[in-house]
């Protein structure tokens, strides 16, 4: 298919955040949401002479339900080698690895932003890892300070980390120069082929080929993960034993049908409401939500398919909308009904002067262009988790574990995302995890989403995991949703609850 207008809302969702991804963001609006929170694009391959320094090692500790947890913090790279064997870019990765006699039973987990073109900086310094650094909530500012403290929702207590940045983000780079850095590397295939070999290299190298392994991986990080599952089961000869796929979006075109599909606005409408609720004070719950869940996929999904033919489809559609989202009537009556992700974003705070945020509805920002026809501000949310999570970091590793790199982090790289090749076909990773599941029969799955996420939200994988036929499925793939955004995690009861079900899936006490 080529990318309309309409499709590349769909593009754009593969394309954004992990932190970042969306669905009614057309490609050139996708630029102009991250620009704000990047520096200039510009050619950031490495020259061939570029060499990182050997890995470098330190030990920590962290307190998790008032224990005390011992481990090594190593921060390295490793080579991806094109067929001929030559070193075409180097990965950075960070691991966690727990202090004391090895468990053969021990788990590790390989942790994945998304993007494509962010680095795993947001998992690992605000939801699993073993330090965190406050951001995600209203009020907090790119400002603040970037001291991490003991995270409290680590899992570093029941399984080894290895936080896994792509090529050409944070201090991972390519080695070639730009049109090879982006035939060998910006693809959907590409990224799954050279990321799950990095897999594969980490577990030779530290030798845990036997140990129980999962994938970790957040917005496209998700769409990553049932793919680099597949492939490392499928041709590299490595099963994995779990997946925990975080505000993902598995297909970026089946619902993006133009203005004659009813999914865009079927997907949508319940994370409308939530944050609707939400503003009104009520407990975002599975009773509270399933009404308008039952009402998206079934009386709303049929009125909006009889389109003009039906003039009462079109007033019980005003009437339902108007109530669930909290908007004006003769708004929604305007948009009939189907209310686009940015046009909420500016309608509900418009005379408060603020614009809110697409990863979560309520954070918001005071407008600096509140006459404007078009939303110009950077989004909310991100404008105030990439300076803390950054200087976090590039801290932690340059100072800390004392890996010292003469280059600048990207926690977002706005190259990548520009570049990035979408095929002609539908892009999707529907497929692979259904693959996954079926030729593990031991594989455990847990998908969980924010409530108040627009960007990914959450209805779209509840229908894709509905349609999962049972003898795949089973009792292995859980579906989870807690309040917040695309980070909920950054929420205290949403990251504790989204580490309880976590280590429900690991089995861990």
């Amino acid at each position: 298919m080529r990318w309309t207008r309409r499709s590349n809302r769909g593009a754009a969702a593969i394309l954004a955040l992990s932190l970042t991804t969306g669905l009614s963001l057309p490609s050139q609006g996708l630029a102009q949401e991250v620009k704000p929170a990047v520096a200039e694009a510009s050619k950031e391959a490495a020259p061939p002479s570029f060499v990182y320094p050997a890995a470098a090692s330190t030990k920590q500790t962290t307190r998790v339900g008032g224990k005390a947890v011992s481990y090594t913090a190593t921060a390295g790279a490793l080579p991806v080698r094109d067929p001929k064997n030559k070193t075409i870019a180097q990965v950075v990765y960070t691991a966690y690895t727990l202090d004391g006699p090895r468990d053969p039973n021990r788990p590790v987990t390989f942790a994945f932003n998304g993007g494509p073109g962010a680095a795993s900086v947001f998992l690992h310094m605000g939801a699993i890892g073993p330090k965190r650094v406050q951001f995600g909530a209203q009020g907090d500012a790119p400002s603040d300070s970037a001291v991490l403290k003991d995270n409290p929702y680590t899992w570093l207590d029941f399984t080894d980390l290895v936080f896994i940045d792509p090529v050409n983000t944070g201090f991972s780079r390519s080695l070639v120069d730009e049109a090879e850095t982006k035939k060998a590397f910006y693809g959907v295939e590409q990224d799954i082929s050279y990321l799950s070999r990095i897999i594969y290299d980490w577990l030779v190298k530290n030798e845990r080929l036997t140990s129980p392994k999962y994938i970790a991986g957040e917005s496209y990080g998700g769409f990553r993960a049932p793919r680099l599952a597949h492939k490392l089961q499928s041709e590299l000869g490595v099963g994995v034993s779990g997946l925990v796929i975080i505000s993902p979006l598995f297909d970026g075109s089946s619902w993006v049908g133009g203005d004659y599909s009813p999914m865009q606005w079927v997907v949508t409408l319940p994370t409308m409401a939530a944050a609707n609720y939400e503003r009104q004070g009520k407990a975002l719950t599975a009773a509270q939500m399933g009404e308008v869940e039952a009402y998206a996929r079934g009386e709303f999904a049929a009125d909006l398919l009889k389109g003009w033919s039906d003039p009462a489809a079109l007033d019980r559609i005003v009437t339902k909308v108007t109530h669930y989202t909290g908007l004006p009537q003769d708004k929604v009556r305007e948009w009939g009904g189907r209310v686009e992700t940015r046009a909420i974003l500016r309608e509900l705070y418009r005379k408060e002067g603020r614009v809110g945020s697409w990863y979560e509805a309520n954070v918001t920002l005071p407008d600096a262009f509140p006459w404007a026809p078009d939303q110009r501000m950077g989004d909310p949310l991100l404008e105030g988790l990439v300076a803390p999570t950054t200087s976090a970091y590039v801290d932690l590793v340059t100072r800390q574990i004392g890996w010292k790199v003469d280059d600048r982090y990207y926690a977002l790289n706005l190259n990548v995302i520009t570049n990035w090749d979408i095929p002609n076909s539908r892009v999707e990773s529907v497929g692979a995890f259904r693959r996954a599941l079926a030729n593990d029969p031991k594989m455990k799955v847990l998908v969980v989403h924010g409530y108040g996420d627009l960007a990914t939200p959450y209805m779209s994988s509840k229908i894709i995991i509905d349609q999962v036929p049972p003898n795949v499925a089973g009792d292995r793939l859980a579906l989870k949703v807690y309040a917040g955004g695309h980070m909920f995690y950054s929420r205290a009861d949403s990251g504790a609850a989204m580490r309880s079900d976590v280590m429900a899936l690991y089995g861990a006490r």
